[in-house]
């Protein structure tokens, strides 16, 4: 009886989870060859990603680049001899490795995560079916790591985003509003360079309005712990109005007492709805700094509400100018949402169309109304 080759033994004997391939065609070797190269790749973008975090998280990600690993050498054993020598992987996780290696933010593990969405394994006859779970498992540790990625950036991220579509949007509509009333070239740019510094005031000033009143509405629903330890050894254990606590939480009556009960055996404050508010995330702020968020929203609005200027700053007038300045715009609205798409784990292409037929439609509509008041008024 013939000894099994590592070929045979990977692919079919040991599992039974399909035949074995003595003699693989050249489309199956070039196919395992591919997933050989993409699974190093992808287990260097999360060893590269480990080197930028510190504890859970870089075990989570050197535990996946493990997997990966383990993957990659499936693969190799199937192909054998006909591994040849070590391939590039595919763009797309080349990408990620180079992004990886230099940034290591929560993009890269946007990116990761549409990459394990995009799991071939599941309709690859080759591939285990323990591979394919693991790929799905993969994907939602990944989406949980870009989670709190995204929960420490949020607040900024969001002030920035919004800058930067308000001042794209609004300021190319506030030129071609001018622009279809019959404005002079001159006055234009001042009209665009009177909107480009007011807008970013007023979003840098409202911004931060807005994230220290929500940080003072934080405050004013965190627990006072002060006297906690105190309170709990003082408390009636038959009335037992600490579930009164969980019950204005919006838990159920029954679930209320039984968690009351549970802190009053206990005696610790740390468990104890007094020391513990309602909704407590996880240690991220979610909010961001008022002055960090004000910061971001004045630049990214100055940013956005450049672009539509910069045609006019250049000398350019009339058609030459109109176009110039849409074409410029809508690059960057397909860019704004394309990133907010990666991040949010959607369609990034989805997601540029969507953000340009906003800006489009608002553009068109301030210009039209600009020829109406123009015509009116002349």
């Amino acid at each position: 009886m013939a000894t099994p080759t590592p070929r045979d033994s990977e692919n079919g004997s040991p599992d039974g989870s399909h035949p074995a391939v003595r003699d693989p065609s050249p489309s199956s070797v070039h196919r395992w060859r591919r997933r050989l190269a993409d699974e190093r790749e992808e287990a260097k973008v999360y060893r590269d990603l480990a080197t930028r975090r510190t504890g859970e998280e870089r075990q989570i990600l050197l535990s996946l680049a493990e997997a990966e690993e383990r993957h990659a050498a499936h693969w190799a054993r199937l192909l054998g001899d006909d591994a040849g020598r070590v391939r590039r992987g595919a763009a797309r996780m080349r990408l990620l490795a180079f992004l990886a290696r230099r940034f290591g933010s929560v993009f890269v593990l946007a990116l990761a995560q549409r990459a394990e969405t995009r799991s071939p394994y599941r309709s690859d006859a080759d591939a285990t079916a323990a591979m394919a779970a693991d790929e799905r498992v993969h994907e939602e540790v990944v989406r949980g790591l870009a989670a709190r990625g995204r929960a420490r950036v949020s607040g900024t991220f969001r002030a920035a985003v919004f800058g930067a579509n308000d001042g794209l949007v609004s300021n190319l509509a506030l030129v071609l509003g001018v622009i279809g009333g019959g404005a002079s070239p001159s006055t234009v740019l001042l009209t665009g360079l009177a909107g480009l510094l007011s807008g970013a005031l007023s979003m840098g000033a409202g911004e931060y309005v807005s994230v220290r009143s929500q940080r003072e509405l934080l405050a004013a629903s965190a627990p006072d712990v002060r006297d906690a330890h105190t309170v709990l050894r003082e408390l009636d254990v038959d009335a037992n109005e600490l579930a009164l606590v969980y019950r204005a939480r919006g838990v159920a009556p029954e679930e209320a007492h039984r968690r009351a009960a549970a802190v009053l055996r206990s005696d610790d404050p740390t468990f104890s709805p007094l020391a513990n508010g309602p909704g407590e995330d996880d240690g991220y702020d979610v909010v961001g700094t008022g002055v960090g968020a004000a910061l971001s929203s004045f630049t990214f609005f100055a940013s956005g509400a450049a672009v539509p200027v910069l045609p006019f700053l250049f000398g350019l007038n009339g058609a030459p100018a109109l176009i110039a300045a849409g074409f410029l715009v809508g690059l960057a609205l397909l860019l704004t949402g394309a990133t907010v798409g990666v991040l949010s784990g959607g369609p990034p292409l989805r997601r540029g169309l969507r953000q340009l037929a906003i800006g489009a439609g608002a553009a068109a509509t301030t210009y039209g109304l600009g020829l109406l008041v123009g015509a009116a008024v002349g």
